[in-house]
């Protein structure tokens, strides 16, 4: 199946730049451009895009207000935060409001694809470790925050994950801490995701910090 990406940055070089690494590509199409929000806004939805690749920083309407609103008309939109700056205060408000991750614009192209191509599968993009040290960066815990909904229906073993996955682990490290297989690993993250009613790992890192639900372990 071909990836559809709609490209939205205000540079018209950069989406030259990525229409034409794309372009070389067998499974991806870039069906449409946009030079701001608003445009991305209207471009997601005329074109249904699998991935959006989404600049932070766009006249008219900036890329964190245009991923709101392009999640708010399709839940199930996948959104890609393109940005200069890997702890830029935009890109943790992005992954609050449901961006699937996020890459650098200096990346090298093949981690570009690869990210494509993760986000177009339905997976969370970047490592657990990146996003929680975004998070940490930017997030304020509440003082007495509640905790998730759901949260008790997790069995001890899925909290076990679910720890480890808000320590930043990898399904495989997770595996060899846990003593079970990667397809074991996944198969409690999915549940996990399920039972706390989030799209994916990142959310799930993004909640465990904000309610400080693993604080007290002190890990």
């Amino acid at each position: 199946m071909t990836i559809r990406v709609l490209v939205a940055d205000d540079q018209s070089m950069v989406r030259a730049g990525f229409r034409m690494l794309l372009g070389g590509e067998d499974d991806i199409e870039v069906v449409a451009e946009a030079s701001n929000g608003l445009e991305a806004v209207e471009k997601a939805a005329r074109f249904d895009p699998t991935v959006v690749l989404m600049d932070i920083r766009m006249p008219e309407l900036d890329g964190l207000e245009a991923t709101r609103r392009i999640l708010a008309a399709d839940e199930n939109a996948r959104i890609l935060i393109l940005t200069t700056f890997d702890l830029d205060e935009y890109v943790y408000e992005a992954l609050r409001a449901g961006a699937s991750g996020f890459v650098l614009k200096d990346e090298p192209p093949e981690q570009l694809l690869a990210a494509i191509r993760i986000v177009a599968a339905g997976e969370a993009l970047l490592s657990p470790a990146v996003t929680k040290r975004v998070i940490q960066r930017f997030t304020r815990l509440p003082q007495a925050a509640d905790p998730p909904a759901g949260l008790d229906e997790l069995t001890e073993r899925e909290l076990d994950v679910f720890r480890l996955v808000a320590r930043g682990l990898s399904n495989a490290e997770i595996g060899r801490e846990l003593y079970i297989s990667d397809t074991t690993v996944k198969t409690h993250i999915t549940h996990i995701l399920q039972k706390l009613d989030l799209r994916d790992r990142v959310q799930a890192v993004v909640l465990a910090h904000e309610t400080g639900l693993f604080e007290a372990d002190g890990r």
